[in-house]
């Protein structure tokens, strides 16, 4: 989950500003032993005065903020030069030429696939949450950040890309090529099921500050002037996306109490609460949620959990309870950094082990029945019958 903020830093043409200057703001070199600091300045006029060819101050400034970064052995943090940062500003944008994949980094740092978007060449090619791409355009991909494998999967709409992929639960590798498409990334999507009378069904598949909220509220007061008496939320294959968005999202179910903890590198805690006073959901929920619902989505899902708010039905959560912020470092570069981590109101860590559903359904991969969402259904009208009986 990405908190999209900006903080200026000034890059200069010389190695010795940059450390006074990464000194004044952030401490960065203030415990740095004399000796180390003396090796990286060494190193700087070493290349300058006898490697055999130039190489601009420029280069070398970025080579070394890349490899400060790289040296924090972190997936989600990463050095964005520019055709990073004009990648992730597409991001935020929400339309590009591509095949329509959320990607990530698993806890063994492989770019895996966290969930194919609907009706785009990825899904249509059976890809799915969970594989590993192993080669994109017979590059291997383990030295690359989620950015730059982006920016290859990304481009013109009617070019071709070539994936290698790894299924680890089938033990197997194929390959795929797919033709990019102009890619769209919907939000949410809101319907009656036509065979379950009654039920009001809401899929949001990414979490965006710009629109969600808004097409949240459209879907929800469709469904309350069809007058449904039950609501399924489909979280499944959502990775994720906007942290403010998410909390937002998740006041219009929460009964009471907050939505997530935040917590700061010195232990420090921000207890973000919805802006509203009492949920817009005044009807029986059921949520679903699998493997492909990461980061954002898992905050919204923990916090209706926590708070008995709804039940959840699917599988297991991606596992992913990190917070990235993006700094400005001047111009046109940036670097993303795990700046946070986050509790469920109740205070469960769920990195790396996801959240666990109150019933857990598996959907078999070569059946085309929704078992979850019958099985959410399910759920909603013994509910409602309790609820009646109650009455």
């Amino acid at each position: 989950m990405d908190r999209l903020k900006t903080r200026g830093f000034r890059i200069t043409a010389t190695v010795l500003i940059i450390l006074l200057i990464a000194g004044a703001v952030g401490g960065l070199f203030y415990w740095v032993h004399k000796n180390n600091l003396k090796k990286l300045v060494s190193t700087y006029f070493l290349i300058k005065s006898q490697y055999l060819n130039e190489v601009s101050t420029a280069t070398l400034v970025n080579g070394a903020v890349k490899g400060m970064v790289e040296a924090l052995d972190d997936p989600y943090s990463v050095y964005l030069d520019e055709e990073a940062f004009k990648e992730l500003n597409l991001q935020i944008e929400g339309t590009f030429g591509g095949i329509g994949v959320e990607i990530d980094m698993d806890q063994d740092k492989q770019l895996v696939v966290v969930s194919p978007l609907p009706e785009t060449p990825a899904a249509r090619a059976g890809i799915k949450s969970g594989d590993v791409i192993a080669k994109i355009n017979d590059q291997e991909t383990t030295n690359m950040t989620t950015i730059e494998a982006a920016g290859v999967l990304r481009g013109k709409p009617g070019t071709t890309v070539s994936l290698e992929i790894m299924r680890k639960e089938e033990k197997r590798s194929f390959t795929v090529q797919l033709t990019r498409e102009q890619i769209a990334v919907p939000s949410v999507s809101g319907e009656m099921l036509e065979d379950y009378p009654g039920i009001g069904y809401l899929r949001v598949l990414h979490f965006n500050r710009a629109s969600t909220n808004a097409q949240l509220f459209e879907e929800l007061k469709k469904l309350q002037d069809a007058q449904y008496r039950g609501l399924v939320l489909d979280l499944r294959g959502n990775p994720g996306g906007d942290l403010q968005a998410a909390v937002e999202v998740a006041g219009y179910f929460l009964k009471e109490g907050p939505v997530v903890r935040i917590v700061h590198r010195e232990g420090a805690e921000d207890v973000l609460y919805p802006t509203r006073i009492g949920s817009v959901v005044k009807v029986p929920l059921v949520v679903l949620i699998d493997e492909g619902s990461a980061s954002a989505s898992e905050i919204v899902a923990g916090a209706i959990k926590d708070s008995e708010s709804g039940v959840l039905v699917g599988t297991r959560t991606f596992g992913k309870g990190l917070v990235q912020t993006v700094f400005n470092m001047g111009g046109k570069e940036g670097v993303k950094l795990t700046t946070n981590k986050y509790l469920t109101p109740d205070r469960h860590d769920i990195h790396k082990k996801g959240i666990k559903p109150d019933v857990v359904v598996k959907q078999p991969e070569d059946m085309e029945k929704d078992l979850q969402l019958d099985k959410a259904v399910e759920v909603l009208e013994k509910q409602l019958q309790e609820d009646k009986k109650a009455a």
